[in-house]
């Protein structure tokens, strides 16, 4: 198995790192009342972020997984905003990968080709999609929704919107995907709480009447649905993460090589260098399972025990890592000071979203026959 990037993908990950220091820089935001910025979200459109592993007749970029999880890393590296990383990920991986599988050719014009521009923003409500609080009821070819949903990230900015919804009479293992615009007669946007580009909120429905072209696959389909996105998103979502541990690792070398205390460089303190050295080993693992789990999703299939422990180890290492960042800084400077205090908020949302460490600790025992 060859992790070596070809010189086009080389190029890519180079370039994408001079836009996102060019296009990107600028202070993170850290409270949740900041402004979602729709600017950035559409320059990364103009680079082809958003449709970087979609076909051309989507208005993508074409290229492969591999590929583009490259460009997420490099995002991550380049760009301190890891919400916005987050957010292209999520949708990318969450809802594009979903529509491409399962839509129409009609949904992936209609739906597709302009979350691929940068036109739109979507959210995937996978939280509580086996649970019962939104329900669907047949009339002909329509679907009307009624109940809410919670905990749908990146949502307060989102137009669109893919919901998972049971019929009233049966087990929610058969419910079904509907992709609903925001601005639908019948659906409510709750905010809830949380920085602004991973803030979740609640969905409400009121007799919202959908019809089949809305619906994603078949009738009955979404855990099917679910099942794949899933696996998308725990294989290449942390990517940027990756990326931000590359950055931070080289902060700290930095910092630890140049700053003095009682007349020598930090970094020669054992307790300061063993930081380092653990950091270097968690990220170059980190990097190895994510591009494992990236090359196993090449072809489009499932990929579950590789995507569960890249997910997990990455998101951990993560958290790690900016704890270790934190001792090295020591007294040379305030977390606050340095991102570290936002560098370790958003590490431990990385444990969280897209399935929690226990979640995967519970995929990973499974697959071992427990």
């Amino acid at each position: 198995m060859e992790f070596n990037f070809t010189k086009e993908q080389s190029d890519l990950r180079d370039e994408t790192i001079r836009f996102a220091r060019r296009e990107l820089a600028g202070e993170v935001r850290r409270d949740k009342s900041d402004a979602f910025s729709r600017e950035r979200w559409k320059k990364c459109a103009e680079f082809g972020i958003q449709g970087m592993s979609f076909p051309a007749a989507c208005d993508g970029k074409g290229q492969d997984v591999v590929t583009t999880v490259a460009v997420f890393e490099a995002l991550g590296y380049a760009c301190h905003d890891s919400e916005l990383g987050f957010g292209l990920g999520a949708q990318m991986w969450g809802v594009q990968k979903a529509i491409e599988e399962f839509g129409s050719d009609e949904q992936k014009r209609r739906f597709l080709a302009p979350l691929c521009r940068g036109e739109w923003i979507a959210a995937h409500a996978m939280s509580e999609s086996r649970a019962t609080n939104t329900r669907v009821v047949r009339e002909g070819d329509d679907s009307i929704l009624t109940g809410h949903t919670t905990l749908v990230s990146i949502a307060p900015d989102a137009d669109l919107f893919l919901i998972f919804a049971i019929r009233a009479e049966r087990d929610p293992m058969t419910s079904s995907a509907f992709i609903i615009e925001r601005e639908s007669p019948g659906v409510r946007v709750t905010p809830n709480a949380g920085p602004r580009a991973k803030q979740s909120v609640q969905v409400e429905f009121e007799s919202c009447r959908l019809s089949a072209a809305h619906r994603l696959g078949p009738d009955g389909g979404a855990a099917t649905i679910l099942e794949s996105s899933m696996d998308w998103q725990r294989a290449c979502i942390l990517a940027p993460c990756v990326g931000a541990m590359r950055r931070q690792l080289e902060a700290c070398v930095e910092h630890a090589r140049t700053h003095e205390e009682f007349g020598q460089p930090v970094g020669k303190r054992q307790s300061v260098a063993s930081c380092l050295v653990d950091m270097r080993m968690r990220w170059e693992t980190a990097r190895s399972l994510l591009y494992r789990a990236a090359w196993s999703k090449q072809g489009g299939g499932r990929a579950p025990l590789e995507s569960a422990v890249a997910k997990l180890y990455i998101g951990e290492s993560w958290v790690k890592n900016c704890l270790d960042a934190i001792q090295v800084y020591g007294t040379g400077g305030h977390p606050i000071e340095y991102q570290l205090e936002h560098d370790l908020r958003d590490a431990v949302d990385g444990t969280l979203y897209s399935g929690t460490s226990e979640m995967q600790r519970d995929v990973i025992a499974r697959r071992l026959g427990l």
